[in-house]
């Protein structure tokens, strides 16, 4: 599923590629967006917004794209076979060498200028934690402003800072050993810090390849506790938990033995016979 560090690692790729060029032909769901208008126009910049892409156009339009759980930006050279079914295609863009292609966004639009600096999600997002210069400070200073919230909550929450999935929230929690249930208010500035650090750091490092990793053993493993509910946490052999967590429900995976139920935490009771 698309995060934070997804989202860059496409921006990067599509530059060299899609940057400077002019669209010369377009496709897709005409009741999404409005891709004829396209034709003709000349991709200026593409940037990453945490889990938002933002295409510029030389007419100072945006598209504006977010994958959700199952979107996903393909590259084409023409004449290659797209790997997922044209009628899942959103947006089609070519060049006079290849195909940009959305798949199955959550949110596909076309912005002005305004539209872009009123937008009612993009105007929110709190700091990128890719971002070229990311100011920590400001990250904990939005974190305390939800201090009574659960910390599995607020570090997806994308106006406190934006970038971090399911995936990298319930790794981030295991490694520093935070209960997901608690508030944010039991910690300190400094393991604040020490997280936020700590997830720009991993985010970094999946900026290089494909597989999203968290844990560097050399076993083939490489999450600590996501997708691996009922089965043994690889530091102490309890059996890794599973709740959905938050008005939207979002999957958080724990060790009860290594992430113990803190002040104020609503952490359920550990399942000892958990199947995977």
């Amino acid at each position: 599923m698309p995060e934070g560090d997804t989202i860059h690692r496409t921006a990067a790729t599509l530059r060299p590629w899609f940057v400077g060029k002019k669209i010369l032909a377009t496709d897709g769901w005409a009741d999404w967006i409005d891709f004829p208008s396209l034709a003709g126009r000349t991709v200026t910049a593409i940037e990453a917004r945490g889990k938002h892409l933002l295409l510029h156009l030389d007419d100072h339009r945006v598209v504006h794209g977010h994958c959700g759980m199952t979107g996903s930006w393909h590259i084409y050279p023409h004449g290659q076979a797209w790997l997922k079914p044209a009628r899942r295609a959103a947006l089609v863009l070519q060049t006079d060498e290849l195909s940009v292609v959305f798949f199955n966004p959550k949110t596909l639009e076309l912005l002005t200028p305004s539209g872009l600096r009123r937008h009612r999600f993009l105007s929110r997002l709190g700091p990128d934690l890719l971002g070229d210069q990311l100011d920590v400070d400001e990250v904990i200073e939005r974190f305390r402003t939800r201090n009574h919230r659960p910390i599995g909550e607020v570090v997806m929450d994308q106006t406190a800072c934006c970038g971090i999935g399911n995936i990298y929230k319930s790794e981030l929690l295991f490694l520093q050993n935070i209960d997901p249930f608690a508030p944010v208010a039991i910690l300190d500035d400094l393991a604040l810090r020490d997280l936020i650090d700590l997830a720009r750091d991993l985010m970094q490092h999946n900026l290089q390849g494909s597989n999203r990793t968290t844990r560097f053993a050399g076993d083939g493993g490489k999450l600590w506790v996501y997708g691996r509910r009922g089965e043994p946490c690889y530091l102490c052999g309890m059996a890794i938990q599973l709740r959905r967590q938050g008005d939207l429900g979002r999957t958080t995976y724990w060790c009860s033995e290594c992430q113990p139920p803190a002040a104020g935490s609503t952490q359920p009771i550990a399942e000892q016979h958990d199947q995977a």
